[in-house]
């Protein structure tokens, strides 16, 4: 009897393990943003990405007001550098014009839902239909489509991430919080970026926050002064061929 189990422990292992290795070897060719947590499955945005260039993303959320939006355009295109604005449906009815501006300084515009909910508490359909709107007005003011998708709030979960994969979209998070919506000065808000960036960062600021024009330049500066080449996030992400881990670091699959 003993020797019976023994046997029939092996082959379940090597069965196991043998579908381990099918799985694996599917996932190699697909972007894979679903990781293990806990023996259950979790599915995880981009944070950051795993690069060896000195690269990072600055990114603007826009949800009200837009009075400091050209002038951060023009701080960035003074410097020569890019930036990804992440716009609320909302925003982009009352300031079309300004998407456009957006659009033609070569900056990139991301899908950040229409009414600027919880998505988590959302079922599909309607999460389907925030990302819709948004999409659909881009496209008819830019004539391109976002490709990523920030959630407000950050608040994410697996249906709302099915949801941006379904639509070939890339859910986005960020690595390092300015906090400028907290009001915090200039001073403070280079101080926080620059003590958290690194190669692959994902940047985040707001358009219409209280100091955001007199901080940009001081963090466009220092990061220059550290080596770091500021661009969209078109330039950074993967677009294929990629992993996330469960720490939301997007890593290039070397096999492929």
């Amino acid at each position: 009897m003993f020797i019976s189990i023994k046997k029939h422990s092996i082959v379940a292992f090597v069965l196991v393990v043998a579908l381990i290795g099918v799985c694996m070897l599917g996932m190699s060719n697909e972007n894979v943003s679903t990781v293990f947590n806990n023996q259950s499955l979790r599915k995880v945005p981009v944070y950051s990405v795993d690069t060896q260039e000195k690269v990072v993303a600055l990114t603007f959320d826009a949800a009200w007001g837009a009075d400091k939006t050209e002038g951060i355009l023009e701080i960035l295109q003074k410097h020569s550098v890019g930036g990804t604005f992440f716009l609320v449906g909302f925003w982009i009815d009352k300031y079309p014009d300004m998407v456009k501006k957006i659009a033609e300084s070569g900056c990139d515009i991301g899908n950040h839902s229409q009414n600027h909910l919880n998505m988590s508490t959302l079922s599909k359909e309607k999460i389907s239909s925030e990302l819709d709107y948004v999409n659909d007005k881009v496209e008819e003011l830019t004539g391109k489509t976002p490709k990523y998708f920030r959630p407000p709030f950050g608040d994410y979960n697996n249906n709302l991430l099915e949801v941006v994969e379904e639509k070939q979209m890339t859910g986005i998070q960020w690595s390092v919080d300015s906090l400028d919506w907290q009001g915090k000065s200039a001073t403070d808000i280079l101080s926080r970026v620059s003590k958290n960036v690194k190669n692959g960062s994902i940047i985040l600021f707001h358009n219409n926050s209280d100091n955001i024009l007199e901080a940009l330049p001081l963090v466009i500066a220092n990061l220059k002064n550290q080596g770091y080449k500021m661009v969209p996030l078109s330039q950074m992400v993967y677009e294929k061929n990629y992993t996330i881990d469960n720490n939301g670091v997007q890593h290039i699959n070397v096999a492929n």
